[in-house]
């Protein structure tokens, strides 16, 4: 049986649909996620878990419309703001990974104010994935080294190069909504990371459902690449 998981990572899918289930606007969806979001950050810090990423805002969500990106871009930086005190007090140092230089500058103020407050939080590491997508954070990495004058790289390198430098790699991903995919998410990092896939969509996923996925991770055997001891 596997301990307890070090690091979650969760690809939170399904707000504009549960939203269109229930006649409503999809901003009120999201507003929706962004509280169970909130109350998925205290199960984890109640049951122990030392890092949690959140997979909130992806490169390619810019697409979306704009008032629907407007509305996003306001959410995050409510949350943050009001949710900083609360971060303090439950000792929850946030971090993020993306390129946060595209969101708007009220938005980065919050970010930066509040990575700066709970920089010396150690009980939990909460990273919130923002204008993020996988590849464009590989070639940061290698766009980094390069300007380096590195000429052989390594994975190793790399590894060290990217948002993630510092911060070790999931053992449980969730994803939810039913959707069987990683959407350009943490692709370096999830190399030997264990998937959960659920149907509930993220405004309905409770810590009940988070238990039961650490439950089923606990269950399996991890071999990262190795013979396993049924072998």
């Amino acid at each position: 049986m596997n301990p307890l998981p070090t690091h979650i990572a969760i690809i939170m899918d399904g707000n504009g649909r549960w939203a269109r289930a229930k006649g409503i606007p999809r901003e009120e969806g999201h507003r929706r996620g962004a509280e169970t979001a909130e109350n998925i950050v205290e199960a984890c810090r109640d049951i122990g878990i030392r890092y949690l990423t959140l997979y909130a805002f992806s490169e390619e969500n810019w697409q979306r419309p704009l008032h629907e990106v407007d509305a996003l871009m306001y959410l995050l930086q409510c949350y943050i703001s009001a949710k900083r005190s609360k971060m303090i007090e439950n000792d929850i140092r946030f971090r993020t990974i993306g390129d946060i230089s595209k969101l708007p500058k009220e938005v980065v103020l919050e970010i930066e104010r509040t990575k700066e407050e709970t920089s010396k939080c150690n009980g939990m590491d909460l990273i919130l994935a923002v204008s993020y997508s996988s590849d464009s954070e590989i070639v940061r990495a290698v766009n980094k080294l390069i300007a380096k004058g590195v000429k052989e790289v390594t994975a190793a390198d790399i590894s060290s190069h990217l948002d993630t430098a510092g911060i070790p790699n999931p053992d449980l991903l969730i994803r939810t909504s039913g959707e069987l995919r990683l959407s350009n998410f943490l692709l370096w990092q999830c190399a030997y990371t264990e998937f959960y896939f659920t149907k509930v969509l993220w405004p309905d996923f409770t810590r009940k459902d988070l238990e039961e996925a650490i439950k089923d991770y606990m269950k399996r055997e991890r071999r990262f690449g190795g013979v396993g001891e049924g072998a």
